[in-house]
């Protein structure tokens, strides 16, 4: 039994009763509760209050206790969850479609149960609206179902929209794939059980080492073809060091994707992540079946047209002004509906860049995840005009010329640095997050990790 079994049947009951997926910290609370954590400690790890996190725990207790027709809480959610999973069955519709089936009361017809069963976008999200982003689904569609790329990334900032462009290419393309299995590394998990989890979907009996289980994959992937994707990657990348390092426990998944690109196969695995690793690219892509696919931003000013905004003719230059990232985006439409009662002007003229509390969290956890260097290379950034010199930089910090430049790789790497080519080689700093580092660095010293 893993944790993901128990979010996907968690997420499933509470879907049938609000119409939402599970969210981020209900998502928290059912990991922490299935590693028996007390709900201060899950406060800890989430940043949260124990009282929010015991109020939201309560509701999701609830839920779970109406959709099962039994008392569900906190002292006997893990027993119950794995009896109900142990005596019941998921079969998977596609399209996000699942049905829940306990086995005493309904049977399946089990020629169509091996057609659909291995399909499972269980823990995909839903897609609603999609904007302007033909081109890179129409470069994915390329890749994937034309050139057989084994190994594809799809890359960008949080909140750019990397697994809405993905979920949109899976629902368009069902009928190409005989197994399609979305899985998310927000809560990694080692490479054996995702190993074994795929392995289930697919209806193998796990043989007993991992590379036996290794071996049971691939020949799958060789006689079938699949789709995996696995969304959150920068999950099993070390914080406070260089982009891209793979902590200890999840080494293995750095030989994993390897062997994806180098055996020959006839299926494919996405890649979604903030952080680019030396997997996700190689010196001549003509010659691996290997494609990274960066996110910019999106600018379309349709994109407010659900929103109770005014002054469309300013629509365009809040949209440059948040660099095109949708999360930012949103937060900033709520802002002004909320305060400015929807005239986009009226914000524009405050002449302040503002930083959402969301936006500025979801800053702090970015800032807190980076090496020592790159926070004294941004830090430093935040002290010139739009653009810098590798020169500039070097003459205000005490860096070796290995440091800055690796510092400066790894900032590109997040997709927080953008090299300008000009007379001479330049540097930007993503000009949101750049505010945030000019707001932040009057409080905070230079080096010290913001808390």
């Amino acid at each position: 039994m893993t944790v993901t079994e128990i979010l996907q049947l968690a997420d499933r009951l509470v879907f049938a009763k609000q119409r939402k997926h599970l969210d981020d910290l209900q998502r928290s609370i059912i990991k922490g509760v299935w590693e028996d954590k007390t709900y201060q400690e899950i406060a800890d790890d989430c940043n949260r209050s124990e009282s929010r996190i015991r109020n939201i725990a309560a509701q999701l207790w609830q839920i779970l206790s109406e959709q099962l027709g039994e008392e569900i809480n906190k002292s006997n959610f893990c027993w119950n969850i794995e009896r109900v999973i142990n005596n019941s069955e998921f079969v998977n519709l596609g399209n996000n479609q699942i049905n829940y089936c306990l086995n005493t009361h309904q049977s399946v017809n089990p020629k169509k149960k091996s057609n659909l069963s291995e399909r499972d976008l269980t823990l995909a999200p839903q897609v609603i609206r999609f904007y302007s982003r033909e081109s890179e689904l129409k470069t994915l569609n390329d890749w994937i179902l034309n050139q057989n790329n084994r190994l594809v990334s799809v890359l960008g900032l949080s909140g750019i929209g990397k697994t809405t462009l993905v979920k949109r290419f899976v629902d368009q393309t069902l009928d190409n794939f005989e197994v399609i299995i979305w899985r998310t590394l927000k809560f990694a998990e080692s490479l054996d059980s995702l190993v074994k989890d795929l392995l289930r979907v697919c209806h193998q009996e796990c043989k007993e080492t991992i590379n036996d289980r290794l071996k049971q994959l691939f020949a799958i992937f060789t006689e079938k073809r699949c789709l995996i994707i696995l969304d959150d990657v920068h999950n099993l990348f070390v914080s406070g060091e260089f982009a891209g390092q793979y902590k200890p426990k999840y080494q293995d998944y750095q030989n994993f994707f390897k062997a994806i690109a180098e055996l020959e196969h006839q299926s494919s695995l996405i890649l979604i992540s903030q952080e680019k690793c030396s997997e996700m690219e190689c010196f001549d892509e003509d010659l691996y079946p290997i494609k990274s696919l960066y996110l910019p931003g999106l600018y379309d000013v349709n994109f407010f047209k659900d929103a109770d905004l005014q002054d469309e003719e300013h629509w365009l230059y809040l949209i440059n002004l948040y660099e095109g990232n949708p999360v930012y985006l949103n937060n900033i439409a709520i802002l002004v509906e909320n305060i400015f009662d929807g005239h986009v002007a009226e914000f524009l003229a405050e002449d302040s860049f503002v930083i959402t509390k969301e936006m500025q969290f979801s800053f702090q956890q970015l800032f807190n995840r980076l090496a020592s260097i790159e926070q004294k290379l941004v830090l430093e950034f935040s002290k010139f005009g739009q653009v810098v010199s590798r020169e500039e930089l070097r003459q205000n910090l005490e860096l070796s010329s290995m440091d800055l430049i690796n510092g400066l790789q790894s900032l590109q790497k997040r997709y927080l640095v953008t090299k300008i080519k000009d007379d001479r080689v330049l540097f930007q700093l993503h000009p949101v997050f750049r505010e945030y580092v000019i707001a932040i660095s009057v409080q905070s010293h230079p080096v010290k990790k913001l808390e």
